[in-house]
């Protein structure tokens, strides 16, 4: 996906290699373009002089020393989510980004998608008001097929399961919404494979105003979906069903009696802008080369971890968890059990 993005955008991209310790795989995926190398060694990449950005999509496990390894050989780092095991781990990244002089931008296409940033713009702009529930629920089907790659459903190379390797997007997409929540609580099981991390998940969420939103999540689904809907004061918003674009239009906006002029007029002034991969890759070249804030920073990554380790705290001890988590917890360092 991130070639094929990258292709897309050639005006701010030229693919030079790529890497994979399968060699017919990456000269497969080399001769989707015309003049690109392919390599097996990825330290061919970290020291490559004609590399200015590396696009990290391998297995979890191996990112945090991948990223580092591209840090240090003078690269700026693209990377896949999940970024790293843990929050300690991204500020670790941030440390050695300083250092070098370098900077790591995390994967969270789902941003993107026009639906959800017409309702940002609404938020932002106070039309929206007062926030009061949203609903969030992923219907995702994963089998035996899936988790047939040696590395996936393992706490040590997946390093989570359904809350972290899937239902993050989710999240992610109301947390650039809403905020960061105060407080959770999670029930997360292992329900749909023979597998070592989680596939299931009930969470609810609290933030410092006293809105609510819940969260459902299954790896199980014969039909698979994505939904958000957010109930504000002065209107509601409810996504598509699209299970991996629901951040996408179409979106339905209704506006409370005595809104309507006001939500319809922000609406149609709102700009669209590229979605999805392009959208996040078109937004990162503009802001790398203007110097500027990349569209989502390692904080952003740090943010979303800790509200993931914070859920399986939660569903661990059976109890709610506020945030943010004491500095000196424990479960800042990993969150496998």
């Amino acid at each position: 996906m991130h070639v094929l993005a990258f292709k897309e955008l050639r005006a701010h991209y030229q693919v030079v290699a790529v890497c994979d310790v399968d060699e017919q795989r990456a000269i497969e995926v080399a001769g989707w373009l015309r003049g690109v190398r392919a390599v097996t060694d990825p330290a061919e990449i970290w020291t490559a002089a004609d590399i200015d950005v590396v696009a990290i999509c391998t297995p979890p496990g191996q990112h945090r020393l991948q990223v580092e390894a591209a840090l240090r050989g003078g690269k700026d780092v693209i990377c896949e989510k999940p970024l790293v095991a843990s929050v300690r781990e991204v500020e670790e990244l941030a440390v050695i980004a300083a250092e070098t002089g370098h900077t790591v931008m995390p994967v969270f296409q789902y941003r993107f998608g026009n639906g959800l940033q017409r309702l940002k713009a609404l938020v932002d702009q106070g039309v929206a008001g007062r926030p009061y529930v949203a609903n969030i629920d992923l219907s995702w089907r994963r089998g035996a097929d899936y988790y047939a790659a040696p590395w996936r459903g393992r706490w040590d190379t997946e390093l989570g399961g359904v809350l972290l390797g899937h239902a993050m997007h989710l999240l992610d997409m109301a947390v650039l919404v809403l905020g960061q929540p105060a407080a959770v609580w999670a029930r997360v099981a292992t329900l749909v494979n023979d597998i070592e991390t989680d596939d299931s998940a009930a969470v609810t969420l609290r933030w410092a105003d006293g809105s609510l939103a819940t969260l459902s999540a299954t790896l199980g689904s014969t039909v698979e979906i994505s939904r958000h809907r957010f109930t504000f004061e002065h209107l509601t918003a409810e996504s598509g069903i699209d299970p991996y674009t629901n951040s996408f239009e179409p979106w339905q906006f209704t506006a409370t009696p005595g809104h309507e002029d006001r939500v319809a007029d922000a609406l149609a002034a709102h700009q669209p802008g590229t979605e999805d991969y392009i959208g996040q890759f078109e937004r990162y070249a503009i802001a790398r080369a203007a110097g500027e804030e990349l569209p989502v920073t390692l904080e952003s990554a740090r943010l979303m971890l800790e509200l993931v380790t914070a859920l399986y705290v939660s569903s661990r001890e059976d109890r709610e968890v506020t945030l943010p988590l004491a500095a000196d917890d424990p479960a800042l360092g990993g969150l496998a059990p």
